[in-house]
Formats: C-alpha cells, structure tokens, sequence
C-alpha cells in the first residue's frame, strides 16, 4: 500500500484544476490560504505547490512605480505577504516546491528578483494573453542538462500561456532555464541544487494542459516522486 502523501496548494480561482490535476488514490490535497488562517498546516505537507492567480505588489520587488500598470482588482496584499511565508516555511521544513504561472513570480520575488510588470507594454510582446478565454499556445526553449530539461527530455517544444508578467531579474540563487522566443523566462530553479530542497518554477499551466506531453504530464510525475521521498 502506497504511502499517503499530502500536497499544500495555494488558494486563488481556479484551484480545483490544480487538485484534480495533482489528485489520485495515494494524494491528499489541502487547501493553503490566508482565509483559512492555515500557515502551520504547511508542516504537515509532504510538499507545496503555488499556484497562479493574482499580480504580485510591485512593492514587494522594489518598483512601486510599476504600480499603475496594474489592475488593482487583481492585486491581494495579504495573499502575498501569507505565500511568501509559506515559501519560507516550505524551504525550511526541505520540501519541494513546484510554482506555476504567479507562483514562479511570488518565488522569484522571495529570493530577490523582480519582475515585468506588464508584457504587453515592457517588451511589446503579445503571445501570453488569454485570446476570448483560451490560452495561447507558443515555442519554448530550455537549457541543456537543466532539471527542466532532464525532466521533460526536451530542449525544445510548445506550452500554454495566460499571463501578463513574468520574472525580470532572476532572484539570488536561482537560475532561468527555460524562454520564449521573445526572451519571457519560462522556467527557473536552483542555480547550484547541491544539497537543496527540490525546486521548480515554472511560468506555464502544466495542470490544464491537455493529453500526455512532457510539459505537463512528466512535470506531475517527477513533483510526485520528490515529494514521496522519506528522508
């Protein structure tokens, strides 16, 4: 009988497409939010996966100028302040950690980086917006012998994208392994894993893309596989 393995994710939207696609007969899922007041659950977790939704406070990476290119609706200061505790507490505890969509930027900005704070208008590049509510699909790149590449055997190939910022600089520690043709950085993980918690950020939806590929379906796999690991 398979060891139950339990696996925090982060509140926003659409969550119960992160559940379901994590979700199978040896997962539990457990719902992390600052609504819930659930912080300490992050301790009984095998692993934490942070999920997309809201733009990160320019604040918090040093730009608040940057402020006025966001929708203030989409902003949720508490959830900020409330995830970057739970990455704290996530790295201490050494667990993995898989972000996806805002939580690759909510990461980056914990380690020190900044991010776009609005594509479209910084780097006049428009293939990462949903079109009439449907992802857009384009080309990603990843470097050789990074954990992204190993992962998915692949150094190139084509994901999913709704989102309109990304990581600008890279934070301390960690290294961007995946871009877009337009230079947008996909992925990022640990410059030096050597003795590391498991790490893995990712800018795309591995959770809603659709049918096996290795942008989705390894990614889910090898998470899994950390997270199952006894120390």
């Amino acid at each position: 009988m398979k060891r139950l393995i339990t696996i925090g994710i982060t509140d926003c939207s659409k969550y119960d497409n992160y559940s379901k696609w994590i979700l199978d007969a040896s997962i539990k899922v457990v719902k992390l939010s600052y609504q819930l007041d659930n912080l300490a659950v992050v301790a009984s977790c095998n692993a934490i996966i942070l999920s997309g939704g809201e733009d990160v406070h320019p604040a918090l990476y040093g730009k608040p100028e940057y402020l006025h290119l966001l929708d203030p609706q989409m902003i949720d200061e508490k959830r900020d302040a409330f995830e970057l505790k739970v990455i704290e507490q996530t790295l201490q505890g050494n667990k993995p950690i898989l972000g996806i969509c805002r939580g690759l930027q909510i990461a980056n900005v914990y380690f020190g980086g900044t991010l776009v704070p609005d594509i479209p208008t910084v780097i006049d590049s428009k293939v990462h917006n949903k079109i009439d509510g449907k992802d857009q699909l384009h080309p990603v790149k990843l470097s050789e012998a990074s954990l992204i590449n190993t992962i998915t055997g692949q150094q190139q190939g084509e994901v999913n994208s709704a989102h309109h910022q990304s990581a600008q600089e890279v934070g301390s520690g960690l290294v961007a392994t995946g871009f877009a043709n337009d230079k947008v950085v996909e992925a990022i993980e640990w410059e030096e894993p050597a003795n590391k918690s498991w790490l893995l950020l990712v800018q795309w939806h591995p959770e809603r893309i659709v049918g096996h590929t290795p942008f989705s379906t390894t990614i889910r796999e090898r998470f899994l596989k950390e997270a199952g690991r006894e120390d």
